[in-house]
């Protein structure tokens, strides 16, 4: 079918940005303690603010951890209900950036880059679209890179609406995970 393949080419293509990513953030790390400084944040900001970060995080690549914002959501008065805020924002995020991925194809430049250099790349994703949705929306991988590149590849959107509702199931999850362990 091919699965193997596009996943070994996905990764081989992924894996310079990988390790250039992680090399930036343990350089980073070396000079600014990230968890130190996200706790300040959670601190610092109201907590419409918190949220908002949260949903901008989870709608443009999915940069900070949602563990970081459920445990926080664990220190509120009312837990569950912030989990289940923080769920939505997270679900939206994704429903967010699977239009802005359809937004970004309808850019010339990058559909004729998508169209000629990644025509193969699209095809294999195309058909293992909602492989991709349900990784993004269970495993500790960004789910808004998931769904931005299922709007990229026009993945239908009530497809992505269903399988991302996995998302949900997963801040849940972890909620309860968490909660119990702090």
């Amino acid at each position: 079918t091919g699965f193997y393949d596009f996943v070994w080419v996905a990764i081989k293509n992924a894996f310079p940005y990988v390790i250039g990513f992680v090399a930036a953030v343990i350089t980073a790390n070396q000079f600014i303690d990230i968890d130190v400084t996200l706790a300040r944040v959670t601190e610092l900001l109201p907590v419409y603010g918190v949220l908002s970060v949260f949903f901008l995080s989870e709608t443009i690549l999915g940069l900070v951890p949602p563990e970081i914002f459920i445990a926080w959501s664990g220190k509120m008065s009312t837990p569950w209900q912030f989990l289940s805020i923080l769920a939505v924002l997270s679900y939206s995020g994704g429903l967010v950036a699977y239009w802005l991925g359809k937004l970004f194809t309808s850019m010339p430049a990058m559909h004729n880059y998508l169209e000629v250099k990644m025509a193969k790349q699209l095809r294999n994703s195309k058909k293992w679209g909602g492989i991709i949705i349900v990784i993004g929306a269970l495993l500790p991988v960004p789910f808004a890179v998931s769904c931005m590149t299922a709007g990229i590849i026009k993945f239908p959107f009530k497809s992505v609406m269903f399988y991302g509702l996995l998302r949900i199931l997963r801040i849940f999850a972890y909620g309860y995970v968490i909660f119990n362990v702090l």
